[in-house]
């Protein structure tokens, strides 16, 4: 091959590249958009529960504890830094391990972590924090949710955790925690651009029967359907 020809094969290359970057760009602004409609139901709406972004990453947050589901012996308050257990909500956040782990901060964040999350390469993992109490803001917005429509969640959020021969989640033990009232848990699948945390608990949202977006790889297309 000429000089010639291996010029212009990496200059196709690249557009190639650049324009998988475009269109990507494109959908991940424009679909987010298509609202899925929340599910009409006459059954009551009796159980709060909250989305909630820290500005790049959606969380789902629930009640520690009421008649469908106790989450304080799924997720054992002693993995948590400060051990308490008079906890009221407890978020849910699904990412790949790496980032997780090994990424502090933005400034930190290596090219081979974001390669290996952006194309599936890594491992997954699930990040859970327990709050005392919820504030409502442009990061927090509130949804209501029937009897069934949150046991509809939970299955969905129980069913991304990995789990031990005896059906026990699978607890990280790391420094990595993000504060005292947090805990990482092994999960399933692989996070990827076209399926991101984000992406994740915008399906989580479906699930519930709650408005959501078509599709969103970020958080802004799940909260511009809640202001």
């Amino acid at each position: 091959m000429t000089l010639n020809k291996i010029f212009f094969f990496l200059l196709k290359s690249l557009a190639v590249l650049v324009g998988l970057v475009l269109v990507y760009a494109l959908c991940g602004y424009f679909i987010p958009f298509i609202e899925v409609p929340a599910k009409k139901t006459d059954e009551p709406k009796v159980i709060e529960a909250f989305i909630l972004t820290n500005g790049v990453h959606t969380d789902l947050v629930v009640p520690v504890k009421n008649d469908v589901t106790d989450w304080g012996k799924e997720l054992p308050f002693d993995n948590t830094i400060s051990k308490r257990y008079d906890f009221s909500y407890v978020s849910f956040g699904w990412g790949d391990k790496g980032f997780y782990l090994d990424t502090p901060s933005w400034a930190e964040l290596q090219p081979s972590t974001a390669f290996v999350a952006a194309f599936g390469l890594g491992e997954s993992a699930m990040h859970c924090t327990y709050y005392f109490e919820m504030e409502e803001g442009e990061d927090c917005k509130k949804i209501m949710l029937t009897k069934k429509q949150y046991e509809d969640l939970v299955n969905y959020i129980k069913d991304k955790f990995d789990r031990d021969r005896n059906g026990k989640v699978i607890f990280i033990e790391t420094d990595s925690v993000y504060g005292i009232n947090d805990a990482f848990y092994e999960a399933k699948g692989r996070y990827s651009f076209l399926e991101t945390c984000n992406t994740w608990a915008n399906n989580g949202l479906k699930v519930a029967g709650q408005k959501a977006a078509y599709w969103t790889p970020t958080d802004v297309g799940i909260f511009q359907h809640y202001r």
